[in-house]
């Protein structure tokens, strides 16, 4: 385990990658009471690891890896596959509900690059450092994720015959 936690470090960085974390967990769960959860795993992991970073990126990055994680996990447990939810997911973190639950339908991979890309201004190089792989396969799902979206917004708009 790391050092104690310092408080104003911790509240430091809950200001800085709160909104971050929970928006990747949420487009990630598609539950806002997941994503809660979730987020707040992300920083008590941090709290009780401390881990030392080289640089802003190499922080940020971490915060990134470990909420995409989590996800994975939790996407995997038992308790995800016995949960129903009452009520659909609400427009969220100022994306339009629209758009959001478009992308919420794509594959897990290409909705986290399109994020990544996206929102948080990484480039394909960046984000295949992020996620382990290779740019290639960032820029294929990238491509793949913008056709998909596409297709999908379009037939959203057309009125049923």
């Amino acid at each position: 385990m790391g050092m104690p936690p310092d408080e104003a470090r911790v509240h430091e960085l809950l200001e800085r990658y709160a909104d971050m974390v929970l928006r990747i967990a949420y487009q990630n769960l598609k539950s806002r009471p997941d994503a809660e959860d979730v987020a707040q795993e992300v920083f008590i992991r941090f709290m009780q690891k401390m881990p030392r970073f080289a640089s802003d990126e190499h922080e940020k990055a971490w915060f990134i890896r470990v909420t995409i994680n989590l996800c994975k996990d939790f996407l995997k447990s038992g308790w995800k596959k016995r949960t129903v939810y009452a009520q659909p997911p609400e427009d969220f973190c100022g994306l339009p509900f629209r758009v959001l639950d478009t992308v919420m339908e794509l594959p897990e991979a290409d909705r986290n690059v399109l994020y990544l890309f996206y929102y948080e201004g990484y480039t394909a190089k960046e984000i295949a450092a992020i996620l382990r792989c290779r740019e290639g396969t960032v820029t294929s799902r990238l491509s793949r994720a913008r056709a998909r979206l596409k297709i999908l917004l379009e037939e959203e708009r057309t009125p049923c015959a």
